[in-house]
């Protein structure tokens, strides 16, 4: 036998809840019928009846395509695009005789584009085709007919084999568990990549098959599994097992689910149920939500006006060609003699000239294309790439402690991060670190615990006298400089620090009693295993909850150390006040009574050397104040008292209670539990519920834990810089709501001059309606009350206007329920959209989801949300960006992500910089190319003759420009990062998204316009009447294109340049290069044979290169072209400054750039007009 097995354990008599023994239940007699049909053969995967039923094989694939649909599904996506719907249309009807051009020009540089996007899609499907080959080739032990457990592949696998799985293993299918290395079968399972859920789940096998622990026990093995079908229910499992004549219920208690880990446990023995994607997991598989950015929202609309502009030049070129047309022949008489009308084809008759112009207008269509970029969609895509892989890489929000660096799990939203005006975010591990430190606690009225909370820190500065606030916050109790330095040095779990009780100073303690009795209890009161290292001896802890492993690690820290679990006991190293030493206990452990969020409790029953049966309990105050025997109420209110001090603090409380059972008590409760447990009625959990209330009360109240969740580094400093980039930030929690307003104020969220408008509905008079029951009443009160709340808060902000006064709005989760899908949303949020910081309180998964949806429409802003759980799953898929936190809560948040962080201060980086820069640089276009055509057609009487050859016009977007194009979009910086982090007011221009507004749009187009204007007249008029060659001949056609296109690509190229305000070699090598490669071009299109380069034949060799004049009318129309944008760019500059023109201004002066104070108040004016605007639209759509 591999392995060991786990002697003494039976946890089967322990988990009173999670693993039960119950009979058939009524959902079991559903077995055959629709919807679960499954058989499973145990151990006969050959079986000729298992083979009929042709199930899925364990192969998995998670790509997009396959080798046989990868082109037609590929090409789907691409014409799913309407630029390149036009462009396959012009190259289909460039094999006409409308056609300007050869059809091979248009059609070469559509194949490149739709190919380049379509190899792009390949290479991130070949990634994904790698991970499946990865997991499918993953190594796992069968059973097979030698009786032995080999070696195979897990995309091998089929339904019935059976198959043993080790420590730490991922189970490679949905098995139902046989047996562990634990006697009674039970085995423990992370299920972080199901639910993210870091805490250990208890798998219990049915006990029929629990003895069969050895690899020779299942050579006879046979069993006959029915159960549910194929679902995506990851909380439910129903079946039945067949085993030696016998029919046996199966439940979720008994499924080891696929990408789940097997921990603290040897191994297992496992019989395949699911296969591939048969399995729960890939069932749940669902595709994330389709985002795009508002910018790439915008470029659509842009190529939609791009397409009304080329629409309105054709139709505008036809209606002028047809009238020309038809003059031809006048009074009998040949107006234009060389077109031959008499004798000329249908595209130019002139008794038929209404069609003559249409024919044209077809023909117009497909020469001035070029208006729409070909490589706009891919230029985009390659910069979007590249700007992620610089974020993934960016070495500052790299998270060294958990190996973890930023991720873009998405590039289609790396300018959506430049545009950010809300900021909605979970508490709990996102803005705390979710690693629990026991730091307080209240025993027999007393309170012990020197340790000073972040939040007290940011009490303590928010009152005149600190001194004084922080001893009357760390317990009445004066800490010394020593003791604050000696916290730095505290253990993971335990950052306490009293020496009354420390080191065995409790036995001095007027109620020493008492506090043996309360660590006593968190010693035992719980469901941990310990881990004990062979090398050093430490003693760890592997516990359900970060919280449970803190109030362990406090009890061995204070003289009771929990070393041992046996078959039913639980042994400690206690300290003995009356010997004064360290004396071995064993406590035997007759039931655990679990937590439940229903419940808020857990309890214990134990009994003792002295066969005392003692019942231990822990749970919120709540649930446990009302279940005290009113004869131990001694110190109820001092505990009460220190309980609402430790919220205010900032930390988690339960409430710690005990009290002895009489034998005859105790066995009566044990039978009627017993007898719930094992009950079939619907109403089985009321009988249990009732059961465990009967046995947990007339409790003794010992006192209470304050456990801190601290805030993760930097989350202040990071909130403080969001905030003054004009981010509204919104925490959505569950936590009560004077904890959340502390936090708040310790992470920055809620300042000092800050006025708080609080919505909520724990009022008496509404607390009275809930007690008497009147639905009615309780809604209509409830109501009315949110609604003169809402209508208060907001005369408290009319009342401020023109003040500095700035307002946090606090709802708590009640309140949040009644005006979620109501008529007071709109209210709701036109209050809060006015508030710096909003606060939700006791709120749901689904309310964390909703809210974020009614601020996304609502506002019509971009909305980012932040999480690292899976109850935050919903919240990061709703909002326009979902960030995800890599952290204790498992990888479910992350895996729904768009973006991935290690910690929320990377928040701030991933924002003010790389969001800036990717926002700022996707703001430019030219569409100097397109109209060159225009004005030489109206030259030509809109002949339909292109200006240029046809190749010139293929490579245009495609070579000369746009590679220039994505070295600024991937390297361009206004501003270094340092000034990025250190003026967060330059990111208002993404936020009011100044630099893509309409303006700046329609801005780029008619500079687009005027150059063409000047680049073609200025050329044209030039070279009339002036010898081009030395032997005194002109221009020809041939060398107008060239000189033309020249000062285009010069002008185009230049104009980048003179945008970039970072150089890099890169750019520089792009920039230039393209320029170049129009001459390289030009000589070697130039040197084939003139039936292939037709115009182009030696033009650049034998005419262009050997004139001055090309070179000389090069420079002064390019020069001429880039006056009006630096004229332009240089008044702007001058008198209209941008915030990022300032800080460029003063970095170059050498003076030392302003502080962003000076700074934030001297660009006020831009931006606070746009504010206003904004404000003003705001509050129009909440209204409407």
């Amino acid at each position: 036998m591999a392995g060991g097995r786990r002697k003494g354990i039976h946890f089967s008599r322990l988990y009173s809840f999670s693993c039960l023994k119950y009979k058939l239940g009524l959902e079991h007699s559903q077995i055959g019928e629709k919807g679960y049909s499954r058989v499973v053969y145990c151990n006969e995967p050959d079986k000729p009846e298992q083979l009929q039923l042709r199930y899925r094989s364990n192969y998995v694939s998670t790509t997009k395509y396959t080798a046989l649909n990868f082109l037609p599904k590929a090409l789907f996506e691409q014409f799913r695009r309407v630029a390149n719907i036009y462009f396959l249309v012009v190259a289909c009807v460039s094999f006409s005789p409308l056609a300007p051009y050869s059809a091979t020009s248009i059609l070469a540089p559509l194949v490149v584009v739709i190919g380049a996007t379509m190899a792009k899609e390949a290479l991130e499907d070949w990634r994904r085709r790698r991970q499946d080959i990865e997991a499918n080739n993953r190594k796992v032990k069968v059973y097979d007919k030698s009786n032995t457990f080999k070696d195979t592949r897990c995309k091998n696998l089929r339904v019935g084999d059976l198959v043993k799985v080790y420590k730490d293993e991922y189970f490679p299918a949905d098995l139902l568990l046989i047996s562990s290395s634990y006697e009674d079968g039970i085995c423990y399972v992370e299920t972080t990549n199901l639910d993210g859920e870091t805490n250990l789940k208890v798998k219990h096998a049915v006990d029929v098959t629990s003895s069969l622990h050895d690899d020779n026990d299942y050579k006879k093995f046979k069993a006959i599994i029915k159960c549910e079908d194929p679902n995506e229910d990851l909380y439910s499992f129903i079946g039945t097992i067949w085993y030696d004549g016998l029919q046996y219920p199966l439940s979720l208690q008994q499924i080891l689910l696929r990408d789940s880990k097997l921990r603290n446990t040897e191994y297992v023995y496992g019989v395949v149920v699911f296969t591939g994607h048969d399995t729960k997991v890939l069932q749940n598989a669902t595709d994330p939500p389709s985002k795009r950015s508002k910018i790439e929202r915008k470029m659509d609309k842009i190529v939609y006006i791009l397409f009304s502009l080329l629409i309105s030049v054709s139709f505008m070129g036809s209606f002028f060609f047809g009238i020309a047309t038809k003059d031809d022949i006048h009074d009998g008489k040949v107006q234009r003699w060389y077109l031959q009308p008499e004798h000329t084809t249908i595209f130019y008759d002139p008794k038929r000239a209404a069609l003559a112009a249409f024919f044209h207008f077809l023909t117009a269509l497909m020469l001035y294309g070029y208006l729409i970029p070909i490589s706009l969609y891919v230029s985009i895509e390659m910069v979007k790439v590249l700007q992620g892989i610089f974020i993934n890489q960016d070495q500052d929000m790299y998270y060294e402690e958990t190996d973890n660096p930023a991720h873009a799990r998405t590039s289609n939203l790396n300018e959506e991060l430049g545009q950010v005006d809300t900021i909605l975010s979970d508490k709990t591990g996102t803005l705390t670190c979710n690693s629990m430190d026991f730091v307080k606690c209240s025993i027999a009225g007393t309170a012990y615990g020197h340790g000073v909370t972040d939040v007290e820190r940011a009490l303590a500065q928010r009152n005149a006298d600190v001194q004084h606030n922080i001893a009357n916050l760390s317990s009445n109790i004066q800490m010394s400089t020593d003791d604050i330095t000696d916290l730095g040095k505290s253990k993971k779990g335990f950052n306490f620090k009293d020496d009354r009780i420390m080191n065995g100073g409790w036995v001095n303690e007027p109620h020493a009693d008492l506090i043996q009795k309360f660590f006593r209890v968190l010693a035992l009161c719980h469901t941990a295993i310990p881990e004990v290292d062979e090398e050093t001896g430490e003693i760890d802890y592997e516990a359900e909850s970060p919280d449970e492993a803190a109030f362990v690690i406090a009890a061995k820290e204070l003289g009771f150390e929990f070393f041992e679990r046996s078959q039913t006991s639980i042994s400690l190293h206690e300290l003995d006040y009356g010997k004064g030493r360290k004396t071995d206990r064993s406590y035997e452990l007759l039931h655990v009574l679990e937590f439940s969020s229903a419940r808020k409790r857990m309890s214990v029953i134990v009994k003792n050397a002295e066969n005392q049966l003692l019942l231990l309990s822990k749970g919120a105050d709540s649930a446990m104040f009302e279940r005290l025997s009113r004869k131990a109420k001694d110190f109820e209110a001092k505990t009460k008292e220190h309980i609402r001090r430790y919220a205010e603090a900032g930390l988690r409380t339960l409430v710690v209670a005990c009290r002895e059972l009489s034998e005859d008590e105790f066995r009566s409760w044990e039978e009627e539990f017993l007898n719930a447990k094992a009950s079939v009625n619907a109403d089985r959990g009321a009988l249990m519920d009732a059961a465990t209330d009967k046995i947990e009360k007339d409790l003794i109240l010992l006192g209470a834990t304050a456990v801190e969740d601290k805030l993760q580094k930097g989350v202040p400093e990071c909130i403080n810089k969001l905030a003054n980039a004009g981010i509204k930030i919104w925490v959505i929690t569950g936590d009560k709501m004077e904890t959340a307003i502390n936090i708040g104020y310790a992470c920055g969220l809620l300042r000092e001059n800050m006025e708080q408008i609080v919505i909520t509905l724990d009022s008496p008079d509404i607390i009275e309606l809930e007690k008497q029951g009147d639905k009615d009443d309780i809604m209509k009160a409830s109501s009315e009350s949110i609604t003169n709340q809402i209508r208060k808060g907001r005369s408290q902000l009319c009342s401020s206007e023109g003040s500095s006064i700035s307002f946090g709005l606090i709802i708590d989760g009640k309140s949040l329920s009644f005006v979620l899908g109501t008529d007071q949303e709109g209210a709701f949020l036109d209050l809060a959209v006015c508030c710096a910081s909003v606060i939700c309180c006791r709120s749901t998964p689904k309310q964390k989801a909703l809210v974020t949806r009614l601020v996304k429409k609502g506002c019509g802003k971009t909305t980012l949300a932040i999480g690292d759980g899976a109850n935050d799953v919903g919240m990061l898929q709703e909002a326009d960006i979902g960030v995800g936190i890599s952290g204790v809560e498992g990888m479910q948040a992350a895996m729904s992500s768009d973006f991935t962080v290690a910690q929320f201060r990377f928040l701030e980086r991933l924002l003010l910089v790389h969001g800036h820069w990717c926002y700022r640089r996707i703001s430019m276009m030219n569409i100097a190319f397109g109209f060159t055509l225009f004005w030489f057609e109206a030259r030509a009487a809109f002949s339909g003759q292109p200006a240029y050859n046809d190749w010139y016009m293929s490579f245009y977007n495609v070579f000369f420009t746009s590679l220039p194009v994505i070295a600024l979009g991937v390297f361009d910086q206004d501003v270094s990062a340092r000034l990025c982090l250190k003026h967060p007011q330059l990111y208002e221009e993404g936020v009011h998204d100044i630099l893509f507004s309409w303006p700046r749009i329609l801005g780029w187009m008619l500079n687009g316009i005027i150059s063409s204007m000047i680049i073609f007249f200025f050329t044209t008029n030039s070279i009339v009447h002036q010898a081009f060659r030395r032997d005194g001949s002109v221009v020809d056609f041939e060398v107008l294109g060239v000189l033309m296109y020249t000062c285009v690509v010069w002008t185009v190229n230049c104009q980048m340049a003179l945008s970039i305000n970072y150089f890099t070699w890169i750019q520089h090598f792009f920039i230039w290069g393209s320029i170049a490669f129009w001459y390289i071009f030009l000589v070697i299109y130039g040197s084939f044979s003139p039936v292939i380069s037709t115009t182009a034949f030696q033009v650049l060799a034998e005419a262009c290169a050997p004139s001055p004049f090309y070179w000389l009318a090069t420079l002064v129309v390019v020069v001429s072209t880039l006056l009006p944008y630096i004229l332009y760019r240089t008044l702007q500059v001058e008198f209209d400054p941008m915030i990022h023109d300032k800080i460029q201004r003063s970095r170059l002066e050498g003076s030392g750039v302003e502080s962003s104070g000076d700074l934030s108040i001297q660009h006020s004016r831009t931006i606070g007009s746009v504010k206003d605007k904004s404000r003003y639209q705001d509050t129009l759509l909440v209204k409407q």
